[in-house]
């Protein structure tokens, strides 16, 4: 559905060069929902414009529904991104129509007769959940409210793509759930290919099929969500995934018991996919002659299973321990040792 090949683009300043994006090769597949996380400077923002044309490479090709954007211009390019979406973070409304006017407007350029608009937009008010609000202007509604409309307006014309430029970063926690949950939906029900770009490792986690990460305008790590989640290997997404799976305040009370000496070594336990859901620490206790003290603990999910961590302190004798350590390893459970180091 998208390639992206040797993606660079370069912005000219006064004190000299910026490449925003440099080298990028990825592949989305048709029907999922493709992530790209990364803190403010990555490139990730440039990097989604480039889908839709909004900023022009510098170099590489972009390929869309088998469209080779970086080729093409005026009317060609235009009937290009009527395949392409987007949603952004502040919404974009116009202040002066109503919501059913607001979603109205993609179909009004495009030359849609009257009617066909109308029914169009009351089946695109309610897809979004918005029924009974076609009447009220943007003042008269929630941020999350905003972002359906928004995201209705983004569908009028059937896009094959949908992309999101940090579109709940201005939401609610709760909020934000929401529009993901929505998001989720419309993809399954339209076979919508959704592109997203975040900072925020939570919206990855809960709606992503696949994920890139992004640092200095590179693609440094990119993978399924679940294996990225289960061995991340550069230091920026091992931060990330921390967002989700080791929180601040969980951090500080295992460092706190760490700095006693009484009690057997602190584990931490990483599973992921099924493993997460099997009573490893009742056969431990069964099998071994330990004690476990389970200290915190968190399962997650994401799109194509589980995944969590459980911080527990192990008590017997050295010869149990080992035993029972050896047998976790032998589960495909990560086990590492924890040390006031």
């Amino acid at each position: 559905m998208i390639t992206l090949k040797n993606l660079k683009k370069i912005f000219s300043t006064k004190s000299g060069t910026v490449t925003a994006v440099d080298g990028v090769n990825l592949t989305i597949e048709e029907g999922e929902i493709y992530g790209v996380i990364g803190y403010s400077g990555a490139g990730k923002s440039t990097l989604i414009r480039m889908l839709n044309m909004l900023e022009r490479p510098s170099e590489g090709e972009v390929t869309v529904a088998g469209n080779n954007m970086s080729n093409l211009k005026g009317r060609s390019l235009r009937k290009a991104r009527q395949e392409i979406s987007m949603i952004f973070q502040h919404f974009n409304l116009l202040w002066s129509r109503t919501v059913a006017e607001n979603i109205a407007f993609p179909l009004e350029i495009a030359g849609t007769p009257k009617e066909e608009r109308r029914s169009r937009v009351n089946e695109l008010i309610k897809l979004v959940g918005l029924e009974g609000r076609g009447d009220a202007y943007p003042s008269q509604l929630s941020g999350g409210q905003k972002q359906r409309v928004g995201i209705a307006r983004a569908l009028a014309n059937n896009p094959k793509v949908l992309l999101c430029d940090e579109a709940t970063s201005a939401l609610d926690p709760k909020t934000t759930d929401s529009i993901l949950d929505l998001l989720v939906d419309i993809n399954q029900k339209l076979g919508l290919t959704i592109v997203l770009i975040t900072h925020e490792m939570h919206v990855i986690r809960k709606i992503c099929h696949h994920v890139a990460v992004m640092e200095g305008g590179k693609v440094v790590e990119e993978g399924p969500v679940l294996d990225v989640f289960r061995n991340p290997k550069q230091e920026m997404t091992k931060e990330f995934v921390k967002q989700i799976t080791e929180p601040e305040e969980t951090m500080e009370a295992i460092s706190e018991l760490l700095k006693g000496t009484e009690g057997g070594p602190i584990l931490k336990l990483t599973f992921v996919g099924d493993d997460a859901e099997q009573p490893l620490m009742t056969e431990i206790i069964q099998k071994f002659q330990v004690s476990v003290n389970i200290l915190q603990g968190k399962i997650s999910q994401t799109r194509e299973g589980s995944y969590g961590t459980l911080f527990v302190r192990l008590d017997g004798t050295e010869s149990n321990l080992q035993s029972a350590l050896q047998f976790i390893k032998e589960q495909q459970v990560e086990a590492e040792v924890l040390t006031n180091d």
